[in-house]
């Protein structure tokens, strides 16, 4: 018995592919409308779901999206920030630059120097315009000086200046507030002033209030102040949309007590509206694609039927049951959509691939799971548009066919 329906099947694909052969025009003009459509569709797939992190990393050249603060009179310490790198997940980090403020002396006037993560801060802002170079923790006494401040002190690239604050050694890390009287003069006592010379690498143009710092490593200035490593604030550059952001921010606040995460919603939304409007037109020309093909494979159906009325009448008039014949011919539609949806995957992966270096200059991954589901789909699509053009071999009588009326 097993044998006999082998056999059977085996005849039935035979009889399909020997048909579409025989019609090779016809096989290529349907193919080609299959495969185009596939193509259009895998690869809008490919993108609708590789575009929230291509999009996400675009839009971290526009700055940080996080902020992280300490809660009162606290810093942020080497541990604290490991723990939020690890709350947050390396790969959903673009950058992550903690930031500790200290008032320094120039021409005994005041400014600020912003120790930071130079490498990591890089990262989050390749917006900034900086004339020169980006300073680097293997050359310390280099330094970045805003736009503003290099004017201010006619300073150029190359030039040297030299800045004097207060270094308070190991005991500054305990809060005046708490200390005795004696303690604080002892404190005072302690107390040394500093002098420093740096060489500008870089001027920093943004157009914003970085142009009044001067940008040096966290490390150094924590060493030069004689202080340990506590930042007043921690940059992060995420990529997540605004309901994941949130979701971080609110496990920053469950797990790390005393820091306040900040979302910049103004980047996080921004991201949203673009990424929304963009998914929606992905479903709106897929959409139209399917009709498309939907539309070509019923035209090419209606007329292979059309072309092959004595062929069905003669099959019909041996005895051929109107189940038989329909079968058939919905068999070649399997097999239409099967080949055109196979070539449409890869070709699909191809065009999604060309987008994405054109567009965002960086290339995407393969959807494995594309390759089964295309295939269904566009298997299922052939049928779908095969229905009313196989349905026609009822109308089909062979005494009237055969006798060419």
């Amino acid at each position: 018995m097993a044998n006999r329906h082998g056999s059977r099947r085996r005849m039935y694909w035979r009889m399909v592919s020997s048909s579409l052969i025989r019609r090779a025009s016809r096989l290529i003009i349907a193919v080609l409308a299959i495969a185009i459509g596939a193509t259009i569709l895998s690869g809008l797939v490919t993108i609708y779901y590789d575009i929230p992190d291509q999009l996400g990393r675009e839009f971290r050249s526009y700055g940080a999206n996080l902020i992280v603060l300490p809660g009162g009179e606290e810093k942020i310490t080497p541990t604290t920030l490991a723990r939020l790198r690890e709350i947050i997940g390396e790969s959903r980090i673009v950058g992550m630059a903690p930031y500790r403020y200290q008032t320094v002396k120039i021409n005994e006037q005041p400014y600020i120097i912003a120790g930071t993560d130079l490498a990591q801060a890089e990262k989050n802002s390749p917006f900034w315009y900086v004339e020169g170079r980006w300073g680097n923790v293997q050359d310390t006494s280099s330094v970045m000086v805003g736009h503003e401040i290099a004017e201010t002190l006619g300073l150029n690239l190359g030039d040297n200046f030299m800045v004097q604050g207060v270094r308070y050694g190991e005991q500054a890390e305990a809060s005046g507030q708490n200390l005795s009287a004696l303690e604080n003069q002892k404190r005072d006592l302690a107390r040394q002033n500093f002098h420093r010379t740096f060489t500008v690498c870089g001027i920093v143009t943004t157009g914003g209030a970085e142009e009044g710092f001067i940008f040096a490593d966290i490390d150094m200035l924590d060493e030069l102040i004689g202080d340990t490593y506590r930042a007043d604030a921690v940059e992060c550059s995420v990529v997540a949309d605004a309901a994941e952001l949130s979701a971080i921010s609110a496990r920053i606040e469950a797990e790390i007590p005393g820091l306040m995460p900040r979302a910049v919603r103004r980047l996080t939304q921004s991201q949203d509206i673009v990424l929304g409007k963009l998914q929606a037109l992905v479903l709106l020309v897929t959409a139209v694609v399917l009709i498309i093909t939907m539309i070509s494979v019923y035209t090419t159906m209606m007329a292979m039927v059309a072309e092959r009325r004595r062929e069905i009448a003669l099959k019909k008039a041996l005895g051929a049951e109107n189940r038989l014949v329909m079968s058939e011919l919905l068999g070649e539609g399997v097999l239409l959509g099967f080949i055109g949806g196979a070539m449409g995957v890869y070709l699909g992966f191809e065009f999604a691939q060309r987008v994405s270096l054109n567009v965002f200059g960086r290339a995407i991954n393969f959807q494995a799971a594309l390759i089964p589901a295309t295939i269904a789909m566009f298997i299922a699509i052939t049928v779908l548009a095969s229905i009313i053009p196989v349905r026609k071999v009822m109308d089909i009588h062979p005494a009237i066919v055969l006798k060419g009326e």
